[in-house]
């Protein structure tokens, strides 16, 4: 029996990325990428797979329901990634002879989530980590804060806002209010979601997690009324000392930052221009690698979100305009004349500029240059009996029509000039 053919379809909550798409993205990668070498951290990447057993439990029980798991198989329990930060705590505890006391590193790859698709949310997508491991000083907290800062203004953002604020205060204010039936790392998850879904709706939450509505009203009240930490304090005065705006860094007492691993500082990126919702976020978490690996490293870092990070740089219009890879198109005249074609493409490349050959010896040069016109080409460079005859090279510019024959030389000065 034959079997029924899948229809060509992406799977929902995955994204393909056609090349308009995809050089957006590679730009705001190259931006982030040129402040975290800045500040030197170092690139890494982990699998896309780990163990399940690794995974689960590290984040809490809300977000392990979207860990993806199966069985490979070897019988073994498997997981995807669901961010980076606990694979890399992994590599802490698994290479710790290897890597030196304070490591700090950048890893851009994808994550994945079980999660519900919709606007913004998908079940794959792109994070951009930044960590520094093995320092609990402060200013490893500043530098992650003013690194994420200057990321974002380097893409071109004119307003970023950090909003901080410190889990022991939070452990502090809530730790009265639990019981039974509620611990504080529940009360925590549901403080998260009061800029999303409002305090009355997080009221009945924790209603419905057992608090009496007396409770719950004052936990958000002593929330609202809870003071900067010393260690806080010191971060702010430290990351304004490297360049972070006074006014661009608030504290925020009711962040909380729903993942359990979180120990101190936490914070968050928004940008006041883009609505859709933080653009990043991260904090301290000291016990991760320990409970990972029996080592003990502290750790600070932040997960970017890179989707929105490129959403808001393009609704925004900080992306130039993303056309074609190629300076210039080296058309076929006709197969007579293909060997003085591939030498020419050939010469261009060496020289360094970016050639596409047009992959065919028996098309009229007018689909050639409509071809170069749909593809965003610049240049189409025409190599034929009479350009042959006279050692010279026609090149046209596609935008404005003009038409000149110059040596090969001067073609590739101008290439190289004008792009």
């Amino acid at each position: 029996m034959t079997k029924k053919m899948q229809k060509p379809q992406t799977l929902k909550g995955f994204r393909d990325f056609l090349p308009e798409e995809k050089r957006k993205r590679d730009f705001i990668i190259q931006r982030i990428k040129q402040v975290f070498e800045l500040f030197g951290f170092e690139p890494l990447e982990t699998p896309t797979l780990e163990y399940a057993g690794l995974l689960l439990g590290k984040y809490g029980d809300e977000a392990d329901k979207l860990v993806y798991t199966f069985t490979d198989r070897g019988k073994r329990q498997i997981g995807l990634r669901f961010d980076q930060t606990v694979p890399t705590a992994r590599i802490l505890a698994q290479y710790q002879n290897q890597l030196p006391k304070y490591f700090r590193r950048y890893q851009i790859q994808n994550v994945f989530r079980a999660d519900k698709p919709q606007k913004g949310r998908f079940r794959e997508f792109t994070q951009c980590d930044i960590d520094i491991f093995g320092s609990s000083s402060p200013l490893a907290d500043a530098e992650i804060v003013s690194c994420t800062y200057w990321a974002f203004k380097n893409i071109g953002f004119k307003q970023v806002k950090i909003k901080i604020n410190d889990r022991q205060i939070l452990f502090e204010t809530l730790k009265p209010f639990t019981n039974k039936t509620v611990d504080v790392f529940s009360l925590i998850q549901s403080i998260d979601k009061l800029n999303k879904i409002g305090a009355e709706a997080v009221i009945s939450e924790l209603e419905n997690k057992g608090l009496n509505k007396n409770d719950a009203q004052k936990v958000l009240k002593e929330i609202g009324q809870a003071k900067t930490s010393p260690s806080l304090k010191s971060i702010i005065e430290a990351a304004v000392g490297l360049g972070v705006a006074k006014t661009d860094i608030q504290f925020s007492p009711s962040l909380a930052r729903g993942l359990d691993y979180y120990t101190d500082m936490i914070f968050e990126v928004v940008l006041p221009e883009y609505t859709a919702g933080s653009c990043g976020g991260g904090g301290r978490y000291d016990k991760l690698i320990a409970q990972l690996g029996g080592v003990d490293i502290p750790a600070v870092g932040i997960a970017f979100g890179f989707d929105r990070m490129v959403e808001a740089a393009d609704q925004l219009g900080l992306i130039p305009e993303q056309k074609s890879g190629a300076q210039v198109l080296v058309t076929v005249f006709s197969p007579e004349y293909l060997t003085q074609s591939l030498q020419l493409a050939s010469r261009l490349r060496q020289a360094g500029v970016k050639t596409e050959l047009y992959p065919d010896t028996n098309v009229r040069l007018d689909k050639q240059f409509k071809y170069a016109n749909k593809k965003g080409i610049p240049r189409v460079a025409i190599v034929g009996p009479e350009e042959i005859r006279a050692n010279i090279i026609a090149v046209k510019n596609m935008k404005t029509g003009e038409q000149e024959t110059i040596s090969l030389e001067k073609t590739i000065e101008k290439l190289i000039t004008n792009g």
